[in-house]
C-alpha cells in the first residue's frame, strides 16, 4: 500500500510512504503567477510527479491523505482565498487521477505525535527521531513542511494499520 501524505499550500510538501518507510518527499511544485510573480501550485507538474511515482500500483492500493485545512482567524481574505485555491488544485488532481482521498485535521495527527501547542519546527525534530535515515532531507528549518507531510502519511499508516 502506497500512502501519499500531503501538506497543502504553496510551501507544502508531498510524501510517498510505503510499509512504514518514507520513500520520497518533495516540496510542493509551484510556478510564478501574474505580473507580481506570486507563486501558485503547478498542477501540471504535480500531476507528473504523482503519475511517475504511482506507476505499477493499482489505484486501490494507494491512499492519499491530505491535511484538512480551514480558514484561520487573523489571516487576510486574499491569502485565505489563495490557500483554498491550492487546496482545491490538490483535490482536483487527485480526483481526476481517481485516487482515494482522506482528510485528517491538523489537531488529530499532531496530537498523535504530541505536537499540540509546539513550535512549527517541532514536527521536523519528531520526523527525524522517527525516521533518522531521512534526516539529511530534513536538515533545514524550511523542511518543516516536508516533515509535516511525512508525519501525516505516517499517522495514517499507524492509525489505520494498513494491511500490506
Amino acid at each position: 500500500m502506497l500512502i501519499i501524505g500531503i501538506d497543502p499550500g504553496i510551501n507544502g510538501a508531498i510524501c510517498f510512504f510505503e510499509n512504514g518507510q518514507v520513500i520520497d518527499v518533495l516540496e510542493m511544485p509551484t510556478m510564478a503567477d501574474g505580473k507580481k510573480n506570486k507563486r501558485q501550485i503547478n498542477g501540471h507538474q504535480m500531476y507528473n510527479e504523482l503519475s511517475s511515482r504511482i506507476k505499477g500500483y493499482d489505484n486501490l492500493n494507494i491512499n492519499v491523505v491530505v491535511e484538512q485545512v480551514s480558514a484561520m482567524p487573523g489571516q487576510g481574505v486574499t491569502s485565505m482565498f489563495n490557500f483554498g485555491q491550492s487546496f482545491g488544485v490538490i483535490k482536483g488532481i487527485c480526483s481526476a487521477m481517481q485516487l482515494p482521498i482522506y482528510f485528517v485535521r491538523p489537531a488529530k495527527w499532531k496530537k498523535h505525535y504530541n505536537l499540540i501547542n509546539s513550535q512549527k519546527d517541532a514536527s521536523r525534530t519528531r520526523a527525524i527521531e522517527i525516521f533518522p535515515y531521512f534526516s539529511s532531507q530534513l536538515s533545514k528549518k524550511k523542511d518543516s513542511n516536508k516533515a509535516d507531510a511525512i508525519l501525516i502519511a505516517s499517522f495514517y499508516y499507524e492509525t489505520y494499520k494498513i494491511d500490506q
